[in-house]
């Protein structure tokens, strides 16, 4: 696959995060009562002087995620140094880890579901900032230590499915793989969608039909 072909591919699924966030999540999102609290990037607890967040992550597709993260009060953890001169990288996976926390607390809460134990919540975490932040490594030339923390990109039997909350598992499932050439939707009735009680009329309605 060329790198032409792999640009086209992540902008369309970095495209998709912030269609499915502003759509379905924003409308519906509550902050946490506490403020998150991160680690160090890496440039800000070692001289490790990897490419920085204003330099880099400021002119990519990617800085939406980061954008996004933002504004998730309670589930983002950004470096307490968080300025331009974070490693981008590690503000990547911050972001993602953000992101996923977020849809998975909304998806509960807009399915009338008891919210989701720590655990996994924390497998999730660790998985988003892992699938997210090694394609943009390895897009940008930017690897840093955080990578090898973050572990592998593969399936953890805590990661919810598509069939079980459609949003956080099609994020899951299109990130395993990103550079795969078979990206079809993988929840594909969700483009027939417009808000999450249409998403948890649908789960409704799958479940009494079993």
């Amino acid at each position: 696959m060329t790198k032409a072909i792999d640009d086209v591919t992540l902008h369309q699924l970095l495209g998709r995060i912030v269609y499915f966030h502003t759509l379905f999540i924003d409308p519906v999102f509550v902050p946490a009562q506490e403020p998150g609290r991160g680690g160090a990037c890496c440039n800000h607890r070692s001289s490790a002087h990897q490419r920085t967040a204003y330099g880099l992550l400021a002119t990519t597709a990617w800085t939406a995620l980061d954008e996004i993260a933002a504004t998730l009060s309670g589930h983002h953890t950004p470096c307490p140094h968080r300025d331009g001169s974070c490693c981008a990288t590690c503000r990547v996976a911050t972001a993602g880890a953000a992101i996923a926390d977020a849809w998975i607390i909304t998806e509960h809460r807009a399915y009338q579901r008891q919210p989701p134990v720590d655990r996994a919540r924390q497998v999730c975490r660790t998985a988003a900032a892992a699938r997210l932040a090694h394609p943009f490594a390895a897009q940008h030339a930017a690897a840093c230590p955080a990578l090898a923390s973050l572990g592998p990109t593969s399936s953890n039997p805590l990661l919810p499915s598509p069939e079980d909350l459609p949003l956080t598992g099609e994020l899951f499932a299109l990130w395993q793989d990103p550079l795969s050439t078979a990206h079809s939707p993988v929840v594909s009735w969700l483009n027939h969608c417009t808000a999450l009680d249409d998403v948890h009329r649908v789960l409704e309605t799958r479940r009494n039909n079993r």
